[in-house]
């Protein structure tokens, strides 16, 4: 593992130079190289995080994926919020980041809050009402995230409610 960063356009297409512009060669023909510092923050947002694009429709070109970081201040609770038609994988990279939802299975709806550590996955299907919350009062909260749209669809709500399926 001595072997050097690739800079962009090096490794499997040492042909290709810089990326920074748009690029002649097909979106399948190549791979994609974003690094951490060129992240996107121009994405939709939820109150009480910061979402950072790396893999989007406009960073790459992708078509079905999005991908990447959110982070939550130390003490903060994201608003309501659902993702649309999107399903959403949470990969936990730091703190201790809570993820609450209302399970309205029973008798009567309840809400459950998900308490994770870094290197645990969370799994939310589509159109599903949560909020994230770093309850740590020092430590940022940082997930990757990943996304069955190209695009993060980020609906805010007024509050955590099981949506009816009509409204799905």
């Amino acid at each position: 593992m001595s072997e050097p960063l690739t800079a962009p356009g090096e490794g499997f297409h040492p042909h290709l130079h810089d990326v920074s512009g748009p690029s002649a060669t097909p979106l399948r023909a190549r791979l994609h190289h974003v690094r951490a510092d060129a992240l996107d923050g121009d994405t939709a947002q939820t109150g009480g995080m910061r979402r950072f694009a790396a893999i989007s429709g406009r960073t790459v070109g992708s078509e079905k994926l999005w991908m990447g970081q959110t982070h939550v201040a130390p003490a903060t609770s994201s608003s309501d919020h659902h993702h649309g038609e999107s399903e959403t994988a949470i990969h936990i990279v730091s703190g201790h980041p809570e993820f609450v939802f209302l399970d309205d299975s029973g008798e009567r709806p309840e809400e459950i809050r998900l308490r994770t550590s870094p290197g645990d996955y969370i799994f939310v299907p589509p159109f599903v009402p949560h909020r994230e919350e770093n309850p740590d009062p020092a430590e940022e909260a940082v997930v990757v995230i990943a996304r069955s749209t190209q695009e993060a669809i980020v609906v805010n709500l007024p509050g955590l409610y099981a949506l009816p399926i009509e409204e799905a």
